[in-house]
């Protein structure tokens, strides 16, 4: 089945008020993922100076809820193919619940970063149940892409409200009660689900062949650990020798799928050059997002000084930018072709790294709102594509595949860019750390903008206030590195959209063409 065979005007039964709400119970996840990367972002000094982490722990911090969701995407994908989806987003919700309070209650930096493994966990399993359930309630295709819109606009809510309530209670509670904003959200989900949402498995899915969930695992973990380490610390090689297993291990991984009868991942998926192109603009659109994105708020906190809740404010008009540009995705995408309706979303994402390399909060707040707005059509119109893929009985696995694309170049945007950053960082406060500075104050302040203000902090007057100031120069230097660096990212997704995704017909269009 090719994607412009579900792009026509041939539909089946619309959804109706039944599905609409149990499209509101399925929003209520996908809300809480992104708040929860937004309420972490603004934790961070609070629990750099409690939990007293080291720059690479801090690291691992932010990284490993997205590092274990790619890593475990597909194969909780094709757990939900096999077992039923319901089941799985219900597994998934209790897991989110168990794992919110660990990290809440965590006592060191590695209990932290557990408990965040185990939220990347229990969020591949929430998340392409979400997506793939949505594939299975609304067949028609327009209310499909409406559906996903929303999907997306779900993400955009989060990253606006996480901000503003993590404001909220870490202005009267300490770090950890940002995390328990996981328990009120999931509960109605534990609640409605099994009333609202209709189960659904492929009865031809046939059983989990263990050895490839292991070689799965062996081979995207050892390839994202690499690519960290190598854009943190430079190359070495333990870091090259980690992206060698996992290819090696890949290898192995498509041969077995190859052989099976009934393989993890169907990879007849990306013989559609639609479903391989929206993977690519996914995967490409992420990293350029995220290679600034996470930086906004600490530039906030640790540069322009604002409180939490400040920061947290001037952080809703990107996510206002996010919403308005999915909800105007699918009206734009019934309209043009695809490819064209990303293509201009880059050029706005492109003007917003541009006016974020500018001085000054309200500049780097514009910057991000533009980013968020372009960035919206490759997250709906991505993700439609690759869902609208595969046929039914697999949009589990689709979706699944889509969301890894998503949140691996989330994380490795982080990884890379963010690393970029880091280094950027280092180097800036070496050279212009004031004379005099002890030398392990000074190795505070090389290892984070946090870390240089609690060691300026037990300076003399002005040699503190110096370290401070070179510290917040040295962290503006990277952030604007990073925008360069994104945006030359987003240059390269324009490419692949260009060339994979050019022939797609407008949404419902009926124009059916070959997509191989």
């Amino acid at each position: 089945m090719t994607s412009t065979t579900l792009l026509s005007k041939t539909s089946p039964a619309r959804a109706g008020v039944r599905e609409w709400l149990g499209l509101a119970v399925l929003l209520l996840p996908v809300t809480l993922m992104t708040a929860d990367l937004g309420v972490l972002w603004l934790a961070t000094p609070f629990l750099t100076a409690d939990l007293h982490p080291s720059s690479s722990e801090l690291l691992w911090t932010t990284d490993m809820y997205g590092f274990m969701t790619a890593g475990f995407l597909v194969i909780m994908g094709g757990l939900g193919d096999r077992f039923g989806r319901r089941r799985l987003l219900l597994a998934g919700s209790a897991g989110v619940v168990a794992a919110s309070v660990l990290a809440a209650y965590a006592g060191n930096p590695q209990t932290l970063i557990v408990a965040r493994a185990l939220l990347g966990v229990a969020g591949a399993a929430v998340l392409p149940s979400t997506l793939a359930l949505i594939s299975h309630m609304f067949a028609d295709v327009r209310q499909r892409a409406t559906a996903i819109a929303m999907w997306v606009t779900a993400l955009s809510v989060g990253i606006a409200v996480g901000p503003v309530i993590g404001g909220v209670l870490l202005d009267h509670f300490w770090w950890g009660s940002v995390f328990l904003l996981g328990v009120p959200v999931m509960l109605p989900v534990l609640l409605f689900a099994p009333w609202l949402l209709p189960e659904y498995r492929d009865p031809a899915a046939g059983r989990v062949d263990a050895p490839s969930v292991v070689l799965f695992l062996l081979a995207i973990l050892p390839v994202v650990y690499g690519v960290k380490k190598l854009a943190e610390f430079g190359v070495q090689g333990t870091y090259v020798a980690a992206i060698g297993a996992g290819a090696l291990f890949g290898t192995l991984f498509v041969r077995r799928q190859r052989r099976i009868a009934a393989p993890l991942l169907d990879l007849r998926l990306f013989a559609d050059r639609a479903f391989t192109g929206a993977l690519l603009t996914l995967l490409l659109g992420m990293m350029a997002l995220n290679g600034i994105e996470y930086l906004v708020p600490q530039y906030l906190l640790a540069v322009a000084d604002l409180s939490p809740l400040a920061a947290g404010l001037w952080l809703l008009p990107g996510a206002a930018g996010l919403v308005a540009g999915s909800q105007l995705t699918p009206v734009l995408a019934r309209r043009l072709r695809p490819a064209y309706v990303i293509l201009g979303g880059l050029v706005v994402m492109g003007s917003g790294f541009a006016l974020s390399a500018a001085e000054g909060t309200a500049a780097v707040a514009a910057g991000l709102t533009l980013v968020m707005a372009g960035v919206a059509p490759i997250s709906v119109l991505g993700t439609a594509l690759a869902v609208g893929a595969a046929p039914a009985e697999k949009a589990g696995s689709a979706a699944a595949t889509g969301q890894t694309a998503y949140d691996l170049g989330l994380a490795l945007g982080i990884a890379g860019t963010g690393s970029v950053a880091v280094a950027v960082y280092r180097d800036e406060v070496s050279a212009a750390a004031p004379a005099g500075v002890p030398e392990q104050a000074l190795e505070a302040a090389r290892e984070t903008v946090g870390g240089a203000a609690d060691a300026a902090s037990a300076l003399p007057g002005p040699l503190g206030d110096d370290l401070l100031a070179a510290a917040r120069d040295a962290f503006t230097a990277g952030f604007h590195t990073a925008a360069a660096v994104s945006a030359g990212l987003a240059l390269a997704t324009a490419v692949v959209v260009a060339v994979l995704l050019r022939h797609i017909p407008p949404i419902g269009a009926d124009a059916p063409q070959d997509t191989h």
